[in-house]
């Protein structure tokens, strides 16, 4: 895409201005790291731009609280006091969702997600957010804990203008099919392989 132009205009009937301006469904996936910290730099975006923004956390527990969330709170606040920038929402499942506050077990996680996956859904048809960052998605869908056929409907069938990004390894090659933007994370070096843990400033 050089100087910002695409390679190939479709002959779709649609303006320019109308193609930029399709919402779509992106998908950060692979084995690398930076899947969630690609998505969260989205959402700073998307809050610099006004939009609402609902991250929804599926796999890590609650009891984490990552720096990106203390930061978007932060922002949210913000938001809420002189209107600066968009709303910001962040759930998640570890431990029951934010919403619910259920306290929740190994053995209730399937339907945990599947509840959270139908509260997205809602939130889609009723239009509530700009952007919805659906952080490690796609194991819930690898697990058959949510059906990937009724994710790809109702994310094609989204009304409005609503972005959607979905990270996790392994994305169902259905999600890939169906995305907009897929980007695959791959593995070239990490500190692990050293024996060396996550730090503070770098996983969370």
């Amino acid at each position: 895409m050089p100087q910002g132009k695409p390679a190939y205009v479709p002959d779709d009937g649609l303006t320019t201005r109308q193609r930029r301006n399709r919402p779509l469904v992106m998908v950060n996936t692979g084995d690398g790291k930076g899947k969630s910290t690609s998505a969260f730099g989205l959402a700073l975006r998307g809050w610099n731009q006004g939009w609402s923004v609902a991250v929804f956390q599926f796999v890590k527990s609650a009891k984490w609280r990552l720096g990106e969330q203390s930061a978007f709170e932060a922002l949210g606040g913000l938001h809420e006091s002189d209107g600066t920038g968009g709303a910001i929402e962040w759930h998640k499942m570890g431990s029951g969702w934010s919403w619910s506050r259920k306290a929740g077990t190994d053995e209730d996680h399937a339907a945990a997600a599947l509840e959270g996956w139908r509260e997205i859904q809602a939130r889609l048809a009723d239009e509530r957010h700009g952007l919805y960052v659906l952080d490690e998605f796609t194991y819930p869908i690898n697990w058959g804990w949510i059906d990937v056929d009724e994710v790809v409907e109702t994310l094609a069938h989204r009304p409005g203008r609503q972005h959607v990004m979905i990270t996790g390894r392994r994305a169902d090659p259905k999600l890939v099919e169906a995305a907009d933007l897929v980007t695959e994370m791959t593995k070239i070096k990490h500190p692990m392989d050293a024996g060396q843990k996550g730090q503070r400033g770098i996983e969370w």
